[in-house]
Formats: structure tokens, C-alpha cells, sequence
């Protein structure tokens, strides 16, 4: 099954500190050498994004920023057993933010992505 789990918080002052980055690197081959993480990568700030959205039947586009407080600055797309495991990649991905940056606040959002196996055969 796969997930994809997706990395908003908030950036502190400055920069990360140098054994976030390592200890994400050390993460990400962890996950890559076991086989369950397939992709990844850091997103750029909302300033350099868009919003394309439909509301009342009309449709918008707008540019960002936007006026969430949190970011989202990144995602992994896993391919694991269970929601379980998923969780568990995403809650060590959290922890190491946490523990690592201190003032980091943040949060995961791991959603599955559908595969054949969701959807019944076509007759």
C-alpha cells in the first residue's frame, strides 16, 4: 500500500540546524535501504506557489503566500504494509524535527494512495 505523507510546520529563526539535515539524511536511507520510502523532496515556501481553487461555481486562481502560519515544506510517498507503519515513518520524520530544532512546531498528514487493489474489477 502506498502513502503519502505530507510535512507542515514552522521555521523558527534562522536556519536548520546541521544535525536535522544529517539525521533527515540518515532517515531517508533508512527508509530507502528497507524499501518502503519511493519519493521524496523539500517544497519551496507558499510565496512561490498558487492556489486554483472553485467556489460559488467560479473558479480562481490566486498567488501565494498564503496566510497559513505553517508551511508545507515537504513529502515521502512510502510504500508499506499498513497505515501503521506509515504512521510510524512519519512519526520519526516529526520527532526528529522536534528534537532537533528546538522552537520546530509541525505536524504530518499521511494519506493512502489508491491502487487497483481499492477498486473493484470491471466487468
Amino acid at each position: 500500500m502506498r502513502y503519502i505523507i505530507l510535512l507542515e510546520g514552522t521555521n523558527p529563526a534562522g536556519p536548520p540546524p546541521e544535525g536535522l539535515m544529517a539525521g533527515i539524511m540518515q532517515l531517508g536511507d533508512e527508509a530507502t535501504r528497507s524499501g518502503a520510502l519511493l519519493d521524496n523532496g523539500g517544497l519551496a515556501p507558499s510565496a512561490l506557489g498558487a492556489k486554483v481553487a472553485v467556489a460559488g461555481g467560479e473558479l480562481s486562481v490566486v498567488d501565494g503566500p498564503f496566510a497559513e502560519s505553517k508551511e508545507m515544506i515537504s513529502y515521502a510517498i512510502y510504500d508499506v504494509r499498513s497505515k501503521e507503519e506509515a504512521v510510524e515513518w512519519a512519526t520519526r520524520f516529526v520527532r526528529l524535527h522536534h528534537e532537533s530544532w528546538p522552537g520546530w512546531e509541525g505536524e504530518a498528514t499521511v494519506l493512502k494512495v489508491f491502487g487497483p487493489e481499492d477498486f473493484p474489477p470491471q466487468s
